[in-house]
């Protein structure tokens, strides 16, 4: 396969290197820095000594309590160490029970859920799941005044996704109450109908922990959690190694792997931070890695090659995109930020960074999610547009402003850096003169969630399927908060808000359709964001790794991960 050609006529590594990205010597740093002595293969494939599975990423975990983080890298972690009421079948956003037996029918009207629970299922720490566990966990997440209600860190996301997803706390959120009916019974009344509700519980942030665990320390939690997933925490060395250890009693072992049970079948899981990405493709070359993700699209053919290794994808259910600060002169002005989508050449940046791994984005989330409006294109590149547009605002001298860009890549970013730097000089050719900014992985997310930046690069993996976990996260008024943001374009449209609120308190399809396609019409109007790409994110693999089921929500399970020979 030929390595992709773009940005004028240069291969993306050729790109980077005039960009000043020195890659001399990354190989053996980073294979230097994945010893630990553990093996990553050996034993019978199905059963006994299996080894380790070794996993390496572009970044660590900002925390490991699933409900005060938003970042991927953490969650991937929670998921091996927590299980929630419903999960999604593997390699799909189809829900499947998982702590609770059944996915329950909606009641008077779509306001009451009623959950049946599986019985025999312990906590990591001994402490019993029941239905009194599920209550502590909810009341917790949604209510300010509990004594609970903290924890995460320096970088803790401060319930985020709770606030996100059921619409705020206390008696802000949908989830008017959870009540315990019996030992194996709970049973939830929401304020309103909320059409992606069971969706929205199926989530990895709404994992739930052990309530001993909580009480004897929440303010350490983030760093020592406690759940009953198919394997238990070890041990954290920050920025570097998080160690997992096979849970042998865990409830799913008898369930049928396509829906997600089976296993765990090695003994221990370790994630690797190797955050330059030759270093890490090189890692798992040398036989230090079992797999890794965050592969860029020239690492694929290099892959693909060796005969010890093989790419897996994961579904497309992501977006990359520029957004810009609409808070702040000159982006509150929607001629600015036209001139800004006009004048980045999008297509020549995605073949050159994405190859065939990615697809030009038009809307605000991937075609794979439904209601996806077809009749929109993407952005023209059109530099006499973008100064057209600039000249109307009163800014034909152009401007300067700062664009930050991630450290580390992502499933929806390969090389934010590179990217970052291409966009700097099609900006530059329109008078738009931008200073590139990064910070450490954790601040950045941090330092954008309160507002610090111009313009950002950043992205989303769906979490769940359903549209509203892309608008209503990331466009809508109450996601632009003060702090811990997940609107990092701090975009405020009270149609839009009305729009999604409606969409999310329907169960009719139709309305939802009519509501989603116009909702995607204004944000491509109002332009807070340039869209990128829509990724299909490659992984690289060890042949002897089997069993390896890629999410869509680039979440999966590892209970399932077989290495053989």
């Amino acid at each position: 396969m030929e390595k992709a050609r773009g940005i004028r006529g240069l291969s993306r590594r050729e790109f980077l290197q005039l960009g000043g990205a020195g890659l001399a010597g990354a190989a053996l740093l980073g294979v230097a820095g994945c010893g630990g002595g553990e093996t990553i293969g050996g034993g019978q494939q199905g059963g006994g000594e299996e080894g380790v599975f070794t996993f390496g990423r572009g970044a660590d975990s900002v925390g490991l309590d699933p409900i005060n983080v938003t970042d991927g890298e953490s969650l991937i972690v929670c998921r091996q160490v927590f299980d929630g009421l419903l999960d999604f079948k593997p390699e799909t956003t189809d829900l499947v029970p998982a702590l609770a037996t059944e996915i329950p029918e909606p009641e008077e009207g779509g306001r009451v859920y009623t959950f049946r629970l599986r019985e025999g299922v312990t906590f990591h720490d001994g402490e019993p799941f029941n239905a009194e566990a599920v209550v502590f966990n909810f009341e917790r997440w949604k209510n300010t005044d509990n004594p609970y209600h903290k924890g995460g860190g320096s970088q803790s996301s401060n319930f985020a996704y709770y606030a996100g997803m059921f619409g705020g706390f206390d008696d802000d959120s949908v989830i008017e109450s959870v009540e315990a009916v019996d030992e194996r019974t709970v049973r939830f009344t929401l304020r309103e109908v909320q059409a992606p509700f069971l969706r929205n519980i199926a989530m990895s942030p709404f994992g739930i922990a052990s309530p001993r665990a909580i009480r004897e320390n929440v303010e350490q939690f983030w760093k020592n959690p406690v759940g009953t997933g198919p394997f238990k925490f070890v041990s954290w060395d920050q920025g570097a190694t998080v160690r997992l250890e096979k849970n042998p009693d865990w409830w799913g072992t008898d369930l049928p792997e396509e829906e997600g049970g089976g296993g765990p079948f090695v003994d221990r899981v370790v994630f690797r931070s190797i955050p330059d990405n030759t270093a890490r493709v090189a890692a798992l070359s040398g036989g230090q890695l079992s797999g890794a993700d965050g592969l860029t699209p020239d690492d694929v053919p290099t892959i693909e090659e060796d005969p010890d290794l093989k790419v897996i994808t994961r579904p497309p259910m992501n977006i990359g995109y520029l957004a810009m600060n609409v808070q702040k002169e000159p982006f509150n002005d929607r001629r600015v930020r036209l001139a800004v989508v006009h004048a980045i050449n999008m297509p020549e940046i995605v073949e050159a960074f994405f190859g065939d791994t990615g697809q030009v984005a038009s809307n605000a989330y991937p075609p794979t999610i439904p209601y996806f409006r077809e009749e929109t294109k993407p952005y023209e590149y059109d530099p006499e547009r973008a100064r057209q547009l600039l000249r109307e605002a009163g800014l034909g001298d152009g401007f300067e402003a700062e664009l930050w860009y991630m450290p580390i890549p992502r499933p929806y970013m390969p090389d934010g850096k590179g990217i970052a730097q291409a966009m700097q000089r099609d900006l530059r050719e329109v008078g738009i003169d931008v200073r590139l900014v990064t910070r450490e992985w954790g601040t950045y997310l941090e330092e954008t969630g309160r507002g610090a930046h111009d313009m950002c690069l950043l992205g989303w993996t769906g979490d769940n399927g359903d549209p509203d976990n892309f608008l209503n996260v990331l466009l809508s008024s109450k996601a632009a908060t003060e702090t811990d943001a997940q609107n990092v374009a701090y975009y405020k449209n009270p149609e839009l808000d009305r729009i999604l609120e409606r969409a999310a308190s329907t169960i009719d399809e139709d309305e939802r359709r009519r509501l989603y396609v116009r909702a995607q019409e204004i944000v491509y109007e109002d332009a807070p964001w340039a869209p990128i790409a829509y990724a299909e994110p490659p992984l690289g693999f060890q042949n002897s790794v089997q069993g390896y089921h890629p999410s869509p929500t680039g979440g999966e399970s590892f209970n399932s991960v077989r290495i053989s020979g």
